[in-house]
C-alpha cells in the first residue's frame, strides 16, 4: 500500500489531490500550517482515514513527524502568490527554498522513496521557444517566485540523486477551479464586486497564457507519479492551448452577467500586470502525453468552468474596505 504525505495538503491544489489519492485507495497525511490552506477543504477527508498534521514544513520536527510511514511525499506547500512574492522576497526564500532544504533533509531518514514537487512554468523566463520543452535552456526566471522555485528544483534533484531518491518535478502552467483564492479570476471577480461599474486589469490585456482546470492538474500529477522512468524526471503541466487576459474578462463579465463594464487597463510601455510577470507562456506538454495523460479542456473552457463553479463564493465574500 502506498503511504502519501501532502505538504500544503489543506491549500488549493493540495487538498484536491488528497482527495483524489483516498479515491485511489492510498494512505494519506496532510502536513499543512494552515497560513493559507483552509481546514475545510480537508475535514472532510479525515472520516476516510486522512491524518491531519498542523505543522510547518520549516521546522525538521513537523516535517519528520508527517513523512515518517510515508513512502512518497508529494511537496506541494511554500509560497503561492507570484505577486507577493516580489514584495516579500525574503519569505519567498524562507517558504519555497529553505522549506524544500528542510524536507529533503528529513527524508534522508525515513522510508520516503519520492518526492513529487510542485514547480511552475516561471523557471523558464520570458522563453524564446513556445510552446516551451522541458529541456529549453538556459532557464532565466525574471520573478523571485520562479527563481525561488528554481532553487527548489535543483535542490531536489540534486539531494535525491545523492541519496538515491526518485524525483518528480511538476512545472505547472495556471492551474484554476474551485479553492483558489489567488489569480486572475478571483482577482477580477472581486473587483467587479467592489466596483461593479469599472474593472481594473492589470497589464494591456494582451498577456497570452495557458489554463488548466485542476480535474485535469490532478490526474496528470497522477501520470507522471505512476509513470516515472528515471530517477529524476521532469514534466510540464499545462494545456493545449493559450488564451488572452482580455478574452478571459470578456468571459467574466458575460458569465456574471454584469451590463456595461468599463474596463480599465495598467500596463506600462510593456503591458505586463506586474514586475516578473511572464506575458507569453505555453508549455510543451508532449512529455507527459507519452505517459497516457492528456487535458480534456481548453484553456477557454477550464477559465469558464472555474468561473461557474466559484462566482457564487467570491461574491458572497465580504466586500473590500
Amino acid at each position: 500500500m502506498t503511504n502519501a504525505t501532502i505538504t500544503g495538503g489543506a491549500g488549493f491544489l493540495g487538498s484536491h489531490l488528497a482527495e483524489a489519492l483516498v479515491k485511489i485507495g492510498q494512505t494519506v497525511t496532510v502536513l499543512d500550517n494552515f497560513s493559507s490552506g483552509l481546514r475545510n477543504n480537508v475535514s472532510s477527508l479525515e472520516p476516510n482515514g486522512v491524518k491531519v498534521i498542523e505543522g510547518d514544513c520549516k521546522n525538521i520536527a513537523d516535517v519528520t513527524r508527517a513523512i515518517s510511514d510515508s513512502n512518497v511525499v508529494y511537496h506541494f506547500g511554500g509560497l503561492s502568490d507570484v505577486r507577493l512574492a516580489t514584495s516579500n522576497p525574503s519569505a519567498c526564500y524562507r517558504e519555497n527554498v529553505y522549506a524544500t532544504h528542510v524536507l529533503l533533509e528529513a527524508m534522508r531518514k525515513t522510508s520516503v522513496k519520492t518526492v513529487v514537487f510542485a514547480s511552475t512554468s516561471t523557471v523558464y523566463g520570458d522563453a524564446l521557444m513556445i510552446p516551451t520543452p522541458e529541456s529549453y535552456s538556459p532557464l532565466t526566471p525574471i520573478s523571485m517566485y520562479g527563481s525561488s522555485k528554481l532553487l527548489a528544483e535543483r535542490l531536489v534533484a540534486s539531494r535525491c540523486g545523492a541519496s538515491k531518491k526518485k524525483a518528480i518535478i511538476l512545472r505547472m502552467a495556471n492551474i484554476v477551479g474551485p479553492r483558489n483564492h489567488h489569480g486572475v479570476i478571483s482577482d477580477l471577480t472581486r473587483k467587479l464586486k467592489d466596483f461593479p461599474p469599472r474593472l481594473e486589469v492589470l497589464g494591456d490585456g494582451h498577456q497570452l497564457k495557458s489554463y488548466l482546470h485542476v480535474r485535469d492538474c490532478i490526474q496528470a500529477i497522477l501520470f507522471a507519479s505512476q509513470n516515472q522512468a528515471g530517477p529524476t524526471e521532469v514534466y510540464n503541466v499545462g494545456s493545449d492551448d493559450q488564451i488572452e487576459v482580455r478574452r478571459i474578462v470578456q468571459i467574466l463579465i458575460d458569465e456574471i452577467g454584469f451590463g456595461n463594464v468599463e474596463l480599465r487597463f495598467t500596463g506600462g510601455t510593456d503591458g505586463r500586470g506586474w514586475r516578473g510577470d511572464v506575458k507569453n507562456m505555453h508549455l510543451d506538454t508532449t512529455k507527459l502525453k507519452g505517459t497516457g495523460w492528456k487535458p480534456t479542456c481548453t484553456s477557454e473552457e477550464s477559465i469558464r468552468l472555474t468561473i461557474r463553479e466559484t462566482t457564487a463564493e467570491l461574491l458572497s465574500q465580504p466586500v473590500a474596505t
